[in-house]
Order: structure tokens, then sequence, then C-alpha cells
């Protein structure tokens, strides 16, 4: 059984915590295209370009450390696809499996439409079966599949674009 989650708009003093936790899903091949760690400061602008009343940047705490983030990111940055979002969770290793993933997917689909958002988005590895099974799970639908679009290590992979119309 999950735990009771809460979440709260991320702000500027968590970055280096949320970069912790992006960071830590780069080695497993499974998540991120990035193939080496960001750092704090290049995520100075991608911070900036999440407003609470567009394209929000969700953490939750726990014990006073951020465990978890989602943000909602613009689709093709052009005005005709304003009220389309792509969703991208990441959680600390240790929240992992606990229903966190959950919560915050369920937070976003029903806060969407407060943003005038009616699509989201989702762009997930065709081998990262976790995160497959979580946007099913919420009737996420494939749209997209684009084979071998990736190179990690070698490895071409494939990029599943999975979307939910929410109004």
């Amino acid at each position: 059984m999950s735990q009771a989650f809460t979440h709260r708009l991320a702000s500027f003093d968590d970055l280096p915590q949320i970069v912790a936790i992006y960071n830590s899903t780069v080695a497993s091949r499974e998540v991120t295209a990035d193939t080496e760690p960001v750092s704090v400061e290049s995520r100075h602008a991608w911070f900036h370009e999440h407003r609470p009343e567009t394209r929000p940047l969700w953490v939750c705490e726990q014990g006073g450390q951020v465990i978890g983030w989602l943000s909602f990111s613009n689709f093709y940055g052009r005005p005709a696809y304003s009220g389309t979002a792509e969703l991208s969770i990441y959680l600390h290793e240790a929240a992992r499996g606990k229903g966190l993933g959950r919560y915050f997917l369920s937070q976003a689909i029903a806060f969407a439409p407060s943003i005038h958002v009616h699509t989201l988005l989702g762009f997930i590895f065709g081998h990262n079966l976790p995160s497959l099974k979580l946007f099913a799970a919420f009737d996420f639908e494939t749209w997209a599949n684009m084979p071998r679009v990736a190179t990690l290590d070698g490895i071409e992979r494939d990029l599943i674009i999975l979307g939910k119309r929410v109004v």
C-alpha cells in the first residue's frame, strides 16, 4: 500500500536535489537520453521555464529532502501546441516502487485543465517497463513508436510517445 504524499511547487533552492535525482538515473540508461550527469548551473534556464501558471515543476519532500519531482514541459514550442504538455517524473532511488509515481501522475492529470492543458504526453524508452506500466495504468495510449532513435552505450533504443486527452 502506498503512503500518503503531498507536493508543492519547486523553489530554486530545490534545484540541487532535483538535479541529483535526475543524475541518479543517467547510469541506468533506462530513463534519460543524457549520457553524462548534468550540472545544477546547466539547469537554471530549464528551471525558470517552469512557470506555475502554465508549466509547473512540483516536488515531493520527505524529512526535508526532495524524494521526487514532476514537470510539465512545452511540447514542440509552437503556440498551436500550448494545450499539450510533456510530463516528466523522476524519483529518488529510495522512493521508487512506493506509489509516488502514481500519485504524481494522478495529480498531473487532475491539474492539467486548470493550466489549459488538454493533452498530456510521456516520452519513454521502450525498455523502461516500469514507466510504460505506470502510464498505461492511467490509460495513456501509444501514439508513436520511434524505433532505434536513441543510442545508449552502443545499443539502439526505441522511444515510445504515450498520450492522453484529459479534457
